[in-house]
């Protein structure tokens, strides 16, 4: 193995594992939020015990996030000094603004877990708010700095130098908001699911619990709106890499040949010998309709950019099917989920049947496997550049050699971190209360 391909698959394994991290980190305090302003709401201690059970998986979670997200500014630096030097001053500000709302997540954080009978209901249900909200921004902040890698903006280029940097041009370049738009209602896709699916397993063993019914509850509505919502966010984001980056959505589509009303692909294997997208299914003229909104516009294809300027197509086409799979699969769930409550309602029916509750399992790492291919739609896609048309990824970085060696020393300290993880948040779940009388003991701590 390379250096290069050392530096690019060790910054790849620590992005994949924090990425999801930081996807619960923006979602789970909204879960808590919502279970305690239901309990202030209602006065049931169920939705108290789920509010402070969440809260610790939350601290748990940050943790975590706060060391692999800490080692991965490190390796920006040290891995990329390239880059880093290039564009340091011009997407600087996110990345300050980032740990504004990573600290500010952190004071309200320790409120919400320690302030429990210290500080006014009013004013604890504000820090859960105000740690859902700065989550949010966090990891807002994170993707606008990608988004400028996808499209820069905010410089001029003189003698290959960037001068005249706007930092605020910078940050409102093209992709910003599609792509902070999509990664945000993916977190909260994905965690709603995930937390959905393992309350559903544990109705699945005790279907009379009424703790479990509250978080499936709240979970689900949490990651079935903005699952439905997704695809919409995902229709924006890529309209934005069709003007952008046409040779990224040439690769997601496995488009060879630039095509006058050119036709969606489901599925298919792209053959870069051939240029062609062998056995997929083609909706026609979809593809020019997605991209541009009009069914005759032209899309460019592979063949019409240097071969050392196209990103590997494969990998980018089939990570962009399964993520597209995922999106889709967890629409429809949600939308008979909306179905079935409607239903039960309306005929005063259980909401929960075995054979739904045994799907929302199934469907549990849905929202996480789409958050990581859609990542490597993105970085992969962006190939051979770190920043589009300016730096490429060979000039990025450094020339310190055997860089073989940080990449297995960190794939073994992750493998160790989320043996530990997982282990303290199956110790969470075990230890979900089963009936009420757990319930009421923690609701006579706090009240």
């Amino acid at each position: 193995m390379d250096d290069l391909l050392a530096a690019r698959s060790q910054m790849a394994m620590s992005l994949a594992f924090h990425i999801i991290f930081a996807a619960i980190g923006i979602a789970m305090p909204l879960l808590m939020t919502i279970a305690e302003w239901k309990w202030l709401r209602t006065k049931d201690e169920i939705y108290l015990t789920l509010a402070k059970r969440w809260a610790k998986g939350t601290a748990i979670l940050f943790a975590v996030g706060a060391v692999s997200g800490t080692v991965l500014s490190f390796e920006l630096g040290l891995l990329w000094p390239g880059f880093m030097g290039y564009a340091g001053s011009i997407i600087g500000m996110p990345f300050s603004l980032e740990g504004f709302a990573f600290f500010t997540e952190a004071i309200f954080l320790g409120i919400y877990l320690y302030g429990w009978q210290r500080v006014p209901p009013r004013a604890h249900l504000f820090a859960g708010a105000m740690v859902a909200l700065s989550g949010a921004l966090s990891g807002i902040f994170v993707v606008i700095a990608n988004a400028w890698m996808n499209a820069p903006r905010g410089f001029r280029l003189v003698d290959g130098k960037p001068v005249d940097i706007d930092p605020i041009a910078a940050m409102m370049n093209p992709a910003a908001l599609p792509q902070t738009l999509h990664m945000t209602l993916a977190a909260y896709a994905a965690t709603g699911f995930v937390v959905a699916g393992i309350h559903a397993f544990m109705l699945l063993r005790d279907p009379r619990n009424r703790f479990h019914k509250a978080a499936l509850a709240i979970a689900f509505v949490v990651g079935g709106v903005t699952a439905i919502l997704q695809p919409l966010s995902g229709d924006l984001l890529a309209k934005t890499v069709a003007v952008t980056q046409p040779v990224k959505l040439a690769a997601f589509e496995g488009q060879f040949q630039t095509e006058q009303g050119a036709s969606f692909r489901i599925g298919g294997i792209p053959d870069e010998t051939a240029g062609v997208t062998r056995y997929a299914i083609e909706v026609p003229y979809a593809l020019s309709i997605l991209a541009y909104g009009d069914p005759n516009a032209t899309v460019k294809g592979l063949n019409d950019f240097r071969a050392d300027e196209r990103p590997p197509v494969a990998i980018v086409h089939i990570a962009f099917q399964i993520m597209v799979a995922c999106g889709v699969a967890m629409m429809l769930i949600a939308l008979w989920g909306a179905w079935r409550y409607l239903r039960a309602r309306r005929n005063k029916r259980r909401l929960e049947s075995k054979w739904f509750l045994r799907l929302l399992v199934a469907a549990a790492p849905l929202g996480f496997i789409a958050i990581e291919t859609g990542w490597v739609v993105t970085e992969v896609g962006r190939q051979p550049w770190i920043i589009y048309g300016v730096m490429r990824t060979s000039e990025a970085v450094t020339p310190m050699p055997g860089l073989i060696v940080p990449f297995i020393t960190f794939t073994l300290l992750y493998i160790l971190l989320a043996i530990v993880t997982i282990w303290l948040l199956l110790r969470q779940v075990a230890a979900s209360p089963r009936d009420a009388e757990p319930l009421a003991k923690e609701a006579q701590l706090v009240a």
